[in-house]
């Protein structure tokens, strides 16, 4: 059994949880991550700059290449984990809870963010583990990520709070637009569609057919 494809209403909301706490944690406007992760990357390029003996062009190289890596990352997350077959009850609760819920209401915009709290986690978490592989590194690497993450939050909530734009971002709107209203299992990069290109999966004359 495929994730499943609950028909989009453009209007409305739904509790996801019947504690009052995590469906409040579940919720958050979209400026409040586009802070937190801009704040989070400044002050890692800050410690970068301060604290190691990485030159500007090896910084500029590494947040380049954490950008790159980031659009990577958010390509296969949103293939592989949030449209996960859903072959058994906890499957099937477990990406509902993570992404379903988004399909079936695409139009909540308190719900176009992953919550600051688990955000800040992740990050944390992956500063740690990226430490101990990257060393020093890390500073200039992990910045790109996350400015990565926050264009790719920046774009999310554009295609879905507003019209499409009459400039170079329409491209990502109508793409974004397929996938939640004509094939949800073709392209799956939502700040870039390079990897959509690269893995097939970039198939707008099939999803519009």
């Amino acid at each position: 059994m495929e994730a499943s494809r609950t028909l989009p209403k453009n209007k409305g909301t739904k509790q996801l949880f019947q504690n009052p706490i995590l469906e409040k944690l579940s919720r958050t406007h979209i400026s409040v991550p586009l802070i937190v992760f801009f704040l989070y990357a400044g002050g890692l390029l800050y410690w970068s700059i301060m604290h190691t003996t990485l030159d500007a062009w090896k910084t500029v190289g590494l947040f380049a290449a954490g950008l790159i890596s980031f659009t990577w990352v958010e390509y296969n997350v949103h293939r592989y984990v949030f449209h996960m077959p859903t072959y058994t009850r906890f499957r099937e609760k477990l990406q509902y809870t993570m992404h379903g819920i988004h399909h079936e209401f695409p139009k909540d915009k308190d719900r176009l963010a992953m919550p600051p709290l688990l955000s800040i986690t992740i990050s944390t978490v992956l500063l740690l583990l990226l430490r101990l592989v990257m060393g020093d590194l890390v500073f200039a690497f992990l910045p790109g990520f996350l400015v990565g993450y926050a264009a790719y939050l920046a774009v999310h909530y554009m295609v879905h709070a507003y019209q499409p734009p009459k400039n170079a971002f329409k491209k990502l709107w109508v793409n974004h637009s397929v996938h939640h209203y004509k094939d949800g299992e073709v392209i799956f990069g939502v700040s870039s569609p390079l990897w959509d290109y690269i893995y097939g999966t970039m198939r707008e004359k099939k999803a519009a057919a």
